[in-house]
């Protein structure tokens, strides 16, 4: 594309152009005279001019023209995640609560006449098979039961006046405990001895 002219010539053509047709339409039409149709002219050239000026303005930078690049906006930046709320902890499992201890099988206090220590119950774990004991067979074991005799520890701990006192109170069986020796037995068979009488037993040949 060629460069326009300068807008100084310009502006001045163009007066010029309008000075030159009012002076003619002013002698034409208006009959007015050589100098007054110059004089209207060259005003209206002058109001033409200053109209220009005012008005005139800088072409637009055509397509083929560098334009300045427009400086971009720099992205926004993107929010930060926020951190993961941290997860409640667990509150502590209550202890488990500790079961009750069975009550202790209590000894009933010696007679003055000298009845042995007796149990109100067999100790944790049961009663000891007194059936092991020579002389003590399915009916008498439920009597030393029902007096409060449960283990060979009981019958091991008896003295004379006990052994006694058991071999006078033992209902159809009177003398029992000293004529098979239940003492000695008991006290082999509380340490975890056997005796040949037990043997017997824990293979199902006696009872």
């Amino acid at each position: 594309m060629k460069d326009t002219a300068p807008i100084s010539e310009g502006i001045i053509a163009v007066a010029a152009l309008f000075a030159i047709i009012a002076a003619g339409v002013a002698f034409v039409l208006y009959d007015y005279g050589l100098f007054g149709s110059a004089f209207i002219g060259g005003v209206i050239g002058v109001i033409a001019a200053i109209v220009l000026a005012l008005g005139w303005r800088a072409p637009a930078a055509g397509p083929n023209e560098v334009q300045a690049p427009v400086a971009k906006a720099a992205p926004a930046a993107a929010p930060k995640p926020a951190a993961p709320a941290a997860a409640p902890k667990p509150a502590a499992a209550a202890p488990a609560p500790k079961p009750a201890a069975a009550p202790a099988a209590k000894a009933s206090a010696p007679a003055a006449d000298g009845a042995p220590e007796f149990l109100s119950a067999a100790r944790d774990g049961g009663p000891d098979d007194l059936k092991q004991i020579k002389g003590v067979g399915p009916k008498l074991e439920k009597t030393l039961h029902g007096m409060g005799i449960f283990h060979f520890d009981q019958i091991s701990s008896w003295g004379p006046k006990e052994q006694a006192w058991i071999d006078d109170n033992l209902e159809g069986f009177k003398g029992r405990a000293t004529r098979d020796d239940w003492v000695a037995q008991a006290k082999t068979l509380a340490a975890g001895g056997e005796t040949e009488f037990s043997k017997k037993v824990d293979k199902g040949g006696v009872y």
